[in-house]
C-alpha cells in the first residue's frame, strides 16, 4: 500500500491530486499529491501524528508570497481555512489581539485600530497571513512581527501542540528560528493605546501608499527579494536594468522593481528563471547577492532533452 492508500481518517477534508495554482496569487503552479484542509487544530494534530514519519509535510497559506513549482508539491500540503483557524478577537483591558494563522494581517489591523489599539497598523501593508507573519517576522513601513508579538502557538511534525514566546523564536530580518516544521495555527499580538479614528487614518493612508506604489491588483507574489543590509533590493533592480523586463510571461513591475508578476502566461518556471536572472545579474553588476523573499516551494517540471 502506498502513503496515500494509509492516510488516517480526519474531520476535514483530503484531497487527491489538487491543483494548486488557484490557491495563490501568482496563479502557478502544480497539483498537491494531497491537500488537507483539517477541520481545527486537534484534527491537524491527529492527522500529523498518524502520518508516516517520511512523508513530506508543507503548508501552504493564502498563497501569497510563494511560487508553487510546474512539478506540483510531494506528500501532504496542509492548508488552513475556516473558522478554527480565522477568526480574530480583541483583549481591550491588556490591549492585545488573538488571531488565528489563517486569519489575513490586514484583519489584523483592523481589529486592532477599531479597539483603540496601536501598534499594528503596519499590518494592513502585509499582503498575507498571521501563519506568514509568524514563520518570516513579516513587516514594513517600520513595523515587524517580532516587535509586536507576545506569544505563538502551532503544531509539530510530530502531532505535539508547542507555544513559544516572542523571545523564544528569535526573530531577525525576515528570519525565524522556530523549529523547522511547525505549522502556526494562532498568536497574540500586543499594542498599546490610540484613538480609533487616528488609527483608521493610518491604516487608509498605508493602504492608499500601498495602492499607488506596488501592482496589488496584478497577479504578484509580494516583495521578490529581501533587502540587502544598507540598500533595498528595488533600487538593485532598478539599476540593473530589469523593471518592466519581460521573461516568457513573467517581468518586473514598472511600478516596483522587487515585484515579479504574471501577465497572464506564465509558468511557475517563468517566474523563478526570471528571478534567478535578476540575482545573477545584480550580483555581476554591484556584488550583492539577492536573497529570495518569496518562498519556491515543490518540484520543477522535467524539461526534455
Amino acid at each position: 500500500m502506498t502513503w496515500r492508500e494509509r492516510l488516517p481518517a480526519v474531520r476535514g477534508k483530503l484531497l487527491m491530486d489538487e491543483p494548486l495554482a488557484a490557491l495563490t496569487w501568482l496563479r502557478v503552479g502544480g497539483a498537491a499529491e494531497v491537500l488537507f484542509l483539517p477541520a481545527d487544530e486537534e484534527d491537524l494534530a491527529d492527522c500529523l501524528r498518524a502520518l508516516p514519519a517520511d512523508t513530506p509535510v508543507t503548508v501552504l497559506g493564502v498563497g501569497s508570497n510563494v511560487i508553487v513549482r510546474d512539478g506540483g508539491i510531494d506528500g501532504l500540503v496542509v492548508r488552513l481555512a475556516g473558522r478554527a483557524f480565522g477568526e480574530v478577537h480583541v483583549d481591550p483591558g491588556p490591549r492585545q489581539v488573538i488571531a488565528g494563522a489563517a486569519v489575513l494581517d490586514s484583519a489584523v489591523a483592523r481589529a486592532a485600530a477599531k479597539a483603540g489599539i496601536s501598534g499594528l497598523e503596519f499590518y494592513a501593508g502585509i499582503p498575507g497571513t498571521v501563519g506568514g507573519a509568524l514563520t518570516m517576522n513579516a513587516g514594513c513601513y517600520g513595523g515587524e512581527t517580532g516587535a509586536v508579538l507576545v506569544a505563538a502557538w502551532g503544531v509539530d511534525r510530530t502531532g505535539e501542540r508547542r507555544v513559544f514566546t516572542v523571545a523564544e523564536l528569535g526573530y531577525s530580518y525576515r528570519h525565524s528560528q522556530a523549529p523547522a516544521g511547525m505549522i502556526w495555527t494562532g498568536a497574540v499580538f500586543q499594542g498599546g493605546r490610540g484613538d480609533p479614528e487616528a488609527l483608521g487614518q493610518a491604516i487608509a493612508a498605508i493602504t492608499q501608499r500601498r495602492e499607488a506604489t506596488q501592482p496589488i491588483r496584478e497577479k504578484t507574489g509580494g516583495s521578490t527579494f529581501k533587502n540587502p543590509p544598507g540598500d533595498s533590493a528595488w533600487r538593485l533592480i532598478d539599476a540593473a536594468g530589469w523593471r518592466g523586463k519581460r521573461m516568457g510571461g513573467a517581468m518586473f513591475s514598472p511600478l516596483h522593481a522587487n515585484f515579479m508578476i504574471n501577465t497572464g502566461e506564465a509558468a511557475a518556471d517563468d517566474l523563478e528563471d526570471l528571478g534567478e536572472a535578476v540575482r545573477a545579474d545584480v550580483e555581476a553588476k554591484f556584488g550583492v547577492a539577492l536573497e529570495w523573499e518569496i518562498r519556491r516551494i515543490g518540484r520543477r517540471r522535467q524539461r526534455r532533452a
